[in-house]
């Protein structure tokens, strides 16, 4: 536990549902958490999770983490640190009951809360009538959802502790809420005090996906030694809503202010309106500050008040979707795999017309090993290997079944050709819909042990944000000086992307502020989106932040469905970052000597 009793250290040990086993140990041994959290529903989880309970209506929860926190139930009480997962899933009740039955097992006193609703699956009715539209198309509520679950805020978390639960299991709720939750209730925070709520928040958004903000995904990936033993993230939090990320002493990784500022960016789309259930953040005035070996100080989060409608997101049924894929090899092979693509689309339709079904809804053929991902802007000639990647959705299951027992043939057609794995199998395609609930027909319900606990929620009245969009005055953009050299954006900026639904978010920082000027002149949302145009069904809008020296990308429509449903090789936009980053800019040569110039072969080259 934390040292200081004005400071709250919270850890994460799960960034996603399958993080690694070797976290919750590395965290206990740190021996500085008053609080370990446990993130573990992507978008895609709670279809998957709701599948499992139409089978077992027992299950319907992350089942590794659950039983990770069960397993350590004794070491979290020798040091007193009190346990928040969001892993209860559609199911949080037989979730904590799993880790009441483990504690009562290994003779331990601990109080359990589950935290629930979320699910409005049985409310199809009620939302109906408010004729409620998606947010993105504006169509109605789907007939029969797979699931449909709300984003819960803190405060449900923080009335669990309050109440003394040592472990709190929560359904669907903000990432972010696993951490402001324990800090509303250490520190007292009002519902109004938005700029703290903010910066809580914000730390959330930093632990929430584990190992992303001390190095993983980060840019300059060779900067540190291995990320085999990577920190999980730490912060240090204050009553006064400052803090500071860091991580375990003498663990692989990094944190500076540039792993900080990726994770920051990352899928925050504007930066100025980040609404969350509880506030509504403005983090275009963050400040980052390197006060000691992987620690980074964080302040500057400002807030607003909290919509007065939580966002709920439902999971449908689309027919169904597979990919399969082949090894090619030998001359041409890029060539070869292409028509070979063609082949199979010829022959899975004669296979159609003999079952009398329908054509593939769709059919996407990616080469890898061909920049299949860079479109035109692939630079790759003539490959000698490639893997042939081809996903196919279709409305009838038993018609797609039938395509997919057929590969084995496809060995015989190009030489240098062979199956790339088993047989695959259909599954369920699922469209991700969101729509916006009034926040008064969404109350939390908490249960420690059995008993209820009230909940302070937020009250409705002080819920009327977002509110005006703050103005905010970045940094003139400018074109280069004369003589100029034309090089990679990796060599002046770092990038992250990733997915919100069927939209992609890059995140753009200048490795030092005299680069700010030259990037906001030379990455323009339209530059962007003509780069990227094999990516995008819509339109890119730009966001700055000139407290971080950045810019955020909204590209709209980019994923090929989004993540649950789409059939590309990168469905939630994680390699944008890196196409983006090849971007050619024109840069003054005197920066060949900046010391905050990358290291890579072109500015090398452009030396001399």
């Amino acid at each position: 536990m934390s040292d200081n009793d004005d400071i709250v250290t919270i850890g994460s040990a799960a960034g996603a549902w399958g993080d690694t086993i070797l976290s919750t140990p590395q965290l206990l041994a740190s021996g500085r958490c008053d609080y370990i959290i446990y993130e573990g529903l992507a978008e895609i989880t709670m279809g998957i999770l709701t599948r499992q309970q139409l089978k077992d209506p027992s299950r319907g929860y992350a089942t590794d983490i659950i039983h990770t926190i069960a397993d350590h139930l004794g070491a979290y009480a020798e040091q007193g640190i009190k346990v928040i997962t969001n892993a209860g899933g559609i199911n949080p009740q037989a979730a904590a009951q799993l880790i009441r039955d483990a504690a009562a097992e290994a003779g331990l006193d601990i109080s359990v809360a589950s935290i629930a609703g979320d699910d409005l699956a049985g409310r199809l009715d009620e939302l109906r009538a408010l004729e409620l539209t998606e947010m993105t198309d504006g169509g109605p509520l789907p007939e029969q959802p797979v699931s449909l679950n709300a984003y819960l805020g803190a405060h449900p978390i923080a009335a669990a502790l309050d109440a003394g639960a040592d472990v709190v299991v929560t359904g669907r709720g903000a990432d972010s809420a696993l951490v402001l939750g324990p800090l509303i209730h250490e520190f007292g925070w009002a519902h109004d005090d938005w700029d703290r709520l903010s910066q809580g928040s914000l730390a959330g958004h930093l632990l929430e996906c584990g190992p992303q903000s001390t190095g993983g995904l980060f840019t300059d990936w060779e900067s540190f030694d291995s990320w085999a033993d990577i920190g999980y993230p730490l912060v240090e939090c204050h009553a006064d809503g400052g803090f500071v990320l860091t991580k375990p002493d003498g663990t692989g990784g990094l944190v500076t202010p540039a792993t900080a500022a990726e994770q920051l960016l990352y899928e925050i789309g504007d930066p100025t309106t980040y609404l969350l259930p509880d506030v509504t953040c403005d983090w275009t005035h963050v400040s980052l500050t390197q006060v000691g070996d992987d620690r980074v100080e964080i302040t500057g989060a400002r807030g607003r008040p909290a919509p007065p409608t939580l966002k709920a997101c439902a999971q449908v049924l689309d027919g169904y979707k597979a990919r399969t894929t082949l090894f090619v090899l030998g001359r041409n092979a890029d060539r070869k795999a292409h028509r070979l693509a063609d082949d199979i689309l010829a022959r899975s339709r004669t296979i159609f017309e003999h079952l009398g079904a329908e054509d593939f809804r769709e059919f996407d053929v990616e080469v890898l090993g061909a920049e299949a991902t860079y479109g035109a802007n692939s630079r790759v000639g003539d490959s000698r290997e490639v893997t042939l990647k081809i996903g196919m959705s279709h409305d009838d299951e038993r018609a797609l079944r039938k395509i997919l027992r057929d590969p084995p043939s496809f060995g015989l057609a190009v030489p240098g050709s062979s199956a790339g794995g088993a047989v695959p199998r259909p599954t369920p395609r699922m469209l991700l819909r969101s729509y916006l609930v009034p926040r008064e027909l969404l109350p939390a319900t908490v249960e420690i042990d059995g008993k209820h606990v009230e909940v302070d929620e937020l009250p409705v009245a002080l819920a009327t944000g977002p509110g005006e969009r703050p103005q905010i005055l970045p940094v003139e953009a400018a074109a280069a000086d004369a003589p100029t050299v034309t090089l990679p954006l990796i060599a002046i900026a770092h990038g992250r992307s990733g997915d919100k639904g069927i939209d992609a978010n890059i995140g753009i920082r200048a490795r030092h502020p005299d680069f700010l000027p030259v990037i906001r002149h030379s990455v323009t949302a339209e530059r962007v989106a003509e780069h990227l145009t094999h990516l995008l069904d819509g339109g890119v809008d730009r966001y700055d932040l000139p407290g971080l020296d950045a810019i955020n990308l909204h590209l709209h429509d980019a994923l090929g469905g989004g993540g649950i449903a789409s059939l590309r090789i990168d469905p939630q936009g994680k390699a944008f970052a890196q196409q983006l980053l090849d971007l050619p800019i024109d840069v003054p040569t005197s920066w060949l000597d900046h010391d905050a110039i990358a290291d890579i072969p072109e500015v090398t080259a452009a030396r001399g």
